[in-house]
């Protein structure tokens, strides 16, 4: 039984830089973003452009672990804001499946058939890059 426990461990330890290594790639998502900026900018909480582009999204400065809704004076959707009253605090996975279809993504997350999202763009590849790239660049903890 010891033998059996140690050798769980040991492969569990073995797997973890592989599922480090599956994390996006900073560089390449920052490549990607390009598509993203028409929309969002990325301004420190300084007001330093890390990236310049439209105003039309909220700004992706710390958006990691940020309540979903509620970037101060942007005009969210409904269906937004009760995603972020219902606990939607931006990570990873729910990003990824969100930007891939924002609206669904809402309709499944709100249990509200007709929630309704202004992002209109569908970023269906490579989500996990412009994740880590975003982590990147936001607020150091």
């Amino acid at each position: 039984m010891r033998t059996a426990t140690a050798l769980f461990a040991a492969a569990a330890l073995a797997a973890l830089p592989a599922i480090a290594q599956a994390a996006g790639d900073p560089a390449k998502g920052k490549m990607i973003f390009n598509q993203c900026k028409a929309c969002h900018s990325i301004i420190g909480s300084d007001g330093t452009p890390i990236n310049k582009g439209g105003m039309i999204g909220p700004n992706l400065y710390g958006v990691v672990g940020r309540q979903a809704g509620t970037y101060p004076k942007f005009n969210y959707s409904n269906a937004m804001k009760e995603a972020g009253q219902k606990g939607l605090h931006w990570n990873e996975a729910d990003f990824v499946k969100y930007v891939a279809n924002p609206e669904a993504f809402l309709k499944d997350y709100t249990k509200d058939p007709t929630a309704h999202a202004k992002m209109m763009f569908h970023l269906t590849h490579n989500a996990e890059d412009v994740w880590a790239y975003l982590q990147s660049v936001g607020p150091k903890n």
